[in-house]
């Protein structure tokens, strides 16, 4: 599969990343776009928040006419029939929640539905593509494609080789993203973290450790942080809204047997938020919160 024989596109997954990458794809890439969920509420939260953004960011700051937003929301169709979403898909990008049986399953799916030669691509930002791959029966068609939030302005694409990845798709894809206005990398088929989210959660834990020594506030140590380095989000404010502390917790044993346990065992603080349920996310408390309800109210010690 070459750039040019990439005529349609399906989305797994209409979340927060789901529908930006489907806004992407229509906005910049001029492709007609199929957006998957499990019901319509999903499919049409996300198609919504597509046209929220596009409308703020977009149309009010004078940057698209209202004729043209419409047509890039016309390019984009949504379903809750994988069938229907995958059977003329040159290209599907996976964005289901980061968990590694949950996406081999979506790819054993992906494989049986799609065209024989299209390209499958995950979102992951730090499982293993190889083993991804190893659901389906085209580990030469199987790539990581990770976009950034927000991915309407974060330049940088990594691009994941697996193990059994081809020259031609890893060249499909590096050209696919310069098309999509991005500046694609190749990475390193390795778990929990590829380039930038590897350095990115070295950062992260730092600062849990910061929070842990009492050394400031969590909204001090963010503070600092894009100040002193032009971050446009805090470390730890980012874990908060992604609900990176959950992913963590889920992926302890896999980052031990990956990285070893110096690295890969769940700093003792995140172990403490996820029992209390602190685990971060849309809707649901943080390090933030924690820190103010439970550190900082001296029953820390208790847990």
């Amino acid at each position: 599969m070459r750039l040019e024989n990439i005529k349609q596109v399906a989305v797994i997954g209409a979340g927060m990343m789901g529908s930006q990458i489907t806004q992407l794809f229509s906005q910049v890439g001029g492709y007609p776009v199929i957006v998957y969920d499990l019901n319509d509420e999903l499919v049409d939260q996300g198609i919504l928040s597509i046209k929220e953004n596009l409308k703020r960011y977009f149309v009010d700051k004078g940057h698209m006419k209202q004729v043209e937003m419409d047509q890039v929301v016309g390019h984009i169709k949504g379903a809750t029939d994988l069938f229907e979403a995958l059977e003329n898909a040159d290209l599907v990008v996976e964005c289901v929640f980061e968990n590694l049986e949950l996406k081999k399953n979506v790819f054993k799916q992906l494989d049986k539905n799609t065209p024989p030669d299209s390209i499958l691509a995950s979102n992951t930002s730090n499982l293993n593509i190889t083993e991804i791959a190893t659901a389906t029966k085209r580990a030469d068609r199987v790539v990581g494609m990770h976009f950034f939030n927000p991915v309407s302005i974060v330049k940088l694409v990594e691009v994941v080789r697996g193990s059994l990845t081809s020259h031609e798709t890893i060249e499909t894809i590096m050209a696919l993203s310069r098309k999509l206005g991005k500046e694609p990398l190749v990475c390193k088929d390795f778990s929990f973290g590829f380039l930038a989210n590897r350095a990115y959660t070295a950062m992260i834990l730092e600062s849990v450790q910061m929070v842990w020594e009492r050394v400031a506030s969590p909204g001090d140590i963010d503070k600092a942080l894009k100040l002193g380095y032009g971050l446009p989000i805090g470390p730890l404010e980012l874990g908060d809204s992604i609900g990176v502390w959950k992913i963590l917790a889920m992926s302890e044993g896999d980052r031990v047997r990956e990285v070893g346990p110096e690295k890969g065992y769940l700093h003792p603080l995140i172990r403490m938020m996820v029992r209390a349920g602190y685990v971060g996310g849309k809707g649901k408390k943080g390090i933030y919160d924690f820190y103010r309800e439970i550190l900082n109210a001296g029953r820390g010690d208790s847990l």
